[in-house]
């Protein structure tokens, strides 16, 4: 599989990675022999990047991820989020206190003695500005306690105050068919300052498999169901902000677009892969299927000039409206 430079890690990674939120929690059940086989499905197809978080599952999906790197030779480069675990969720939590212990808790849950990469996740918009903060990570890189740190942010506004600040090396942000506004600033920035992007809810969580529609159900425990209105976080983690009748309606014209020869799932991604600046894409996944479906992205041409019109139409009728000025 291609492999890009990760911003200032100093590592090359896949263009397609795994996301493993679903392998911790919050989209249904993943029992745990699922989410071994979709680890090592992933890993035997050539991704050698997973992004994962301390709060999936509570340190579930940190946890499956050791246990299925255990007896490999070769270890992927993994990147976890700290910051969720902040109780209240203000600014005022993001002590050089708080940050060891969420970083020594993901160092036990990956059982390793230096974290790849700690992201900052999705915290408070004022601790994107906060000096303290990046000065404690600093201090972390320079004990070996992780070897780089980066952000996950909701807003290009987030990305683009991060990016002010020598040390971030990565920005991780949603970007998809439905969420282009990263595309005008953000990832031209990030580029311009030799930082790694990572787009996440690249399938607007699986609106653009082409799979739905107006009367598909999801369980009590998936946030495709709990969080349609931002009741549990960001609303925008959700079917990327797009209402739900929305996204259907436009995914179906994206998945005619596609054709019947291309799965949607894989033409949503290799648009993702194809941006200016774009490092890789981390779609998560349920099952083997999946994972599959996801890795055929790597191989497919670029889409076409008139597909790639035909898809800002759709999104410029359709979406724009609904998210555009929002993130």
């Amino acid at each position: 599989m291609e492999q890009r430079p990760l911003g200032k890690t100093g590592a090359d990674v896949s263009v397609i990675g795994l996301g493993t939120w679903q392998l911790g929690g919050d989209w249904g059940d993943v029992d745990e022999d699922t989410a071994a086989e979709v680890l090592d499905a992933a890993l035997d197809a050539g991704v050698t990047l997973l992004d994962t978080a301390d709060v999936y599952g509570d340190g579930r999906s940190e946890e499956r991820i050791r246990k299925a790197l255990a007896p490999r030779a070769d270890r992927p480069f993994v990147a976890t989020k700290a910051g969720r675990r902040a109780d209240p969720f203000e600014a005022a939590q993001y002590t050089p206190e708080n940050l060891r212990a969420w970083v020594d808790r993901s160092r036990r849950n990956l059982g390793v003695d230096t974290l790849d990469l700690v992201q900052l996740h999705c915290p408070p918009t004022a601790v994107y500005s906060d000096q303290r903060v990046y000065d404690t990570l600093d201090g972390f890189v320079a004990d070996g306690s992780i070897a780089a740190y980066g952000v996950s942010v909701e807003t290009v506004a987030e990305g683009l105050t991060a990016l002010q600040h020598e040390g971030v090396a990565t920005i991780q942000v949603i970007l998809n068919i439905f969420r282009r506004k990263p595309l005008e600033e953000l990832l031209p920035a990030a580029a311009a300052a030799g930082v790694g992007v990572l787009a996440r809810v690249p399938l607007a969580s699986g609106l653009l498999t082409g799979k739905y529609d107006e009367s598909t159900t999801f369980p009590a425990d998936d946030h495709r169901n709990f969080n349609r209105n931002g009741e549990a976080f960001d609303v925008g983690e959700t079917f990327a902000g797009v209402p739900f009748d929305v996204g259907v309606a436009a995914a179906r014209e994206v998945a005619e677009i596609a054709g019947d020869a291309v799965p949607t799932a894989a033409f949503a991604l290799r648009w993702v892969i194809d941006q200016p600046g774009v490092t890789t894409v981390i779609p998560g996944a349920r099952n083997v299927t999946q994972v599959r479906g996801n890795v055929a992205a790597a191989t497919m041409a670029p889409l076409s000039d008139a597909q790639l019109a035909d898809l800002e139409r759709v999104y410029d009728e359709r979406i724009r409206a609904h998210v555009h000025d929002r993130w």
